[in-house]
This record gives structure tokens, sequence and C-alpha cells, in this order.
């Protein structure tokens, strides 16, 4: 397993990463983490962790700069910025896109909370690049007008006790135009904190993205 510190270049904008790719990984999932969070995510990386062991490349990045993550803890004048946000992730998936180790591979979008908006976005904006997109207790709502230009087949993941975020997830899917997947989480909220049921949302993703990055290659 290969594990690096990388810096990615978001239009000249230098954001922090760990970029993991086991051996012959064929994919990389690039995430979006949620408001006020970063790469150090334990949920996300505990995530990433299990795509490893599953064969698939990873990718956690920062949205935000160092300064900006220090101003957005104070004021959280960025952490709803979702444009932004989505235009840092389109700007991951140039930059995966464009370097060495991981041109060539098949893309696809992990999204958690505000994050799940961008990684919408972001697929709608790089539709050549983008291949799947799962989204853990997301906003997708958020994404707004890009939702019905979203192609990349998704997979909307809520905890079953998350009524609210339910019904945003479900009205964000009558607006999309590939059929996205929503599945619940039985005995889960927001966070997914109740023991086993974010490994849940790890299965359930990994099973997406060997469908849509892997057996897609397949002849």
């Amino acid at each position: 397993m290969n594990s690096c510190d990388v810096l990615v270049d978001a239009a000249g904008e230098l954001l922090e990463g760990v970029l993991t790719l086991p051996p012959d990984a064929g994919a990389l999932v690039l995430f979006a983490h949620g408001s006020g969070s970063s790469r150090f995510s334990p949920r996300n990386k505990r995530v990433a962790e299990q795509l490893n062991d599953a064969g698939f490349g990873t990718l956690l990045f920062d949205l935000l700069s160092a300064d900006e993550h220090r101003a957005d803890q104070m004021t959280r004048e960025y952490r709803f910025d979702i444009p932004l946000l989505a235009g840092r992730l389109s700007a991951a998936l140039d930059w995966a896109a464009a370097e060495a180790t991981t041109a060539g591979l098949r893309y696809g979008l992990f999204g958690s909370s505000t994050g799940a908006a961008a990684a919408l976005i972001a697929a709608a904006e790089r539709l050549q690049l983008a291949r799947a997109v799962v989204s853990r207790g997301g906003r997708p709502d958020l994404a707004g007008d890009a939702l019905p230009h979203v192609r990349a087949p998704t997979l909307l993941v809520v905890g079953d006790r998350d009524t609210e975020v339910i019904q945003l997830n479900r009205e964000a899917a009558e607006r999309m135009n590939n059929k996205p997947k929503l599945e619940l989480v039985p005995g889960a909220t927001h966070l997914f904190e109740e023991p086993g049921t974010l490994d849940l949302v790890v299965q359930r993703a990994i099973d997406w993205f060997r469908r849509y990055l892997v057996q897609a290659r397949r002849p």
C-alpha cells in the first residue's frame, strides 16, 4: 500500500491531501468532507481505509486552504460556500487526471454532508471524469440546478433515523435524471455513530464503486 502526502493544485490554491494507492489499483475515490471538517475526518479516514483494503485508491484532501480553514472555524463563512467547494473538487479531478501516478484511473466521488453537494456539482461539471458518486448523510439538495445534469451513477445513503435529511435526499433525487439509488441504514442517525452502521455504509460504497468503477471496465 503506497500512501503519501500531496499538494493538490486547485486553480493555483495548493490544498494538502493524502493519496493512497493499493497495488494494481484501477480506480481512485476522491473524498469531499462535510462542513467544518478536513482530511483528518475520522469517519472518512475509516471509510478510506476500508476502500483501500478493497483495492481502491483514495484521495483525502482539504477543500479549504489552511488560512480559509482557520477563518471558517471562527466565522463559518466557507463551509456552506458550495460553489467554492465544488470548484475545488473539480480541480482535484483535473489534478488526478494529469498526475502520472493517477492518470488513466477511473474516478469516483465520496461526499459527506455538504461535501455531497460539492461532489454532485463536480460530477456535473466533469462528466468524462466522474464515473460514480456516493453520498453519506449528504445534502444533495444543496447542489441545486446541477442535479439534473449529473450522469454518474449516484448512491445516496442516509440513516433511517435522520428523517429531515431523508426528505431532502428524496427531493433532490426527484430532480435528478440518472435515477439515483436511495438506501437507508437501519438504526442510524446523521453521523452513523451507532455500532455497525458506518460499516454498512462502507460496504454499500464498496459494492457501488465495484459495480461502476471496476466491473464497468471489463469487456
